[in-house]
């Protein structure tokens, strides 16, 4: 594989190289999402989840080839999973700092802490195996902001 092409896919699956940042990648891979979001957050529902789609396809392509490139499943510094899963976290949610914060926190717990099934998802092969958990973390996600915004915001 040509040089460039490995760079491509460690920039993309590293998020920038904010991957590469030494305490707390996934932390710092949330945050390149949430940089991804304020970008897209105008769009029209179609748009912004096609946005979503492109990065998780992406997404998975550049994580299973990152991995190879770096000999380690799931390394720590692939943070696509993250930005990508924040992404659908956000979907359908008024872009206010108090739903992005909460977004930002209930996210990482879900990531963090990998309620069933989402341990199982991770146990996969891949790039799925990357990206699946947090994907499914995204959806917890927004389930819990959806709701919270039905009760808490009198919708």
């Amino acid at each position: 594989m040509r040089k460039i092409t490995k760079e491509i896919i460690l920039f993309i699956a590293q998020g920038g190289y904010a991957g590469r940042f030494p305490v707390a990648p996934g932390t710092a891979g949330t945050v390149v999402g949430i940089l991804l979001y304020l970008l897209i957050m105008g769009l029209p529902a179609i748009g912004y989840l096609v946005v979503c789609v492109l990065a998780a396809g992406i997404g998975t392509w550049a994580a299973g080839e990152a991995e190879k490139l770096l000999g380690k499943k799931d390394a720590p510094s692939i943070v696509i999973d993250e930005i990508a899963g924040f992404l659908l976290a956000m979907f359908m949610i008024p872009p206010t700092w108090g739903a992005i914060i909460a977004g930002f926190f209930v996210f990482r717990f879900f990531d963090i802490l990998k309620p069933w099934p989402l341990r199982n998802l991770e146990k996969m092969h891949g790039g799925a195996g990357v990206m699946l958990d947090d994907i499914g973390a995204g959806i917890y996600t927004n389930i819990v902001l959806q709701v919270s915004m039905h009760f808490i915001g009198g919708r």
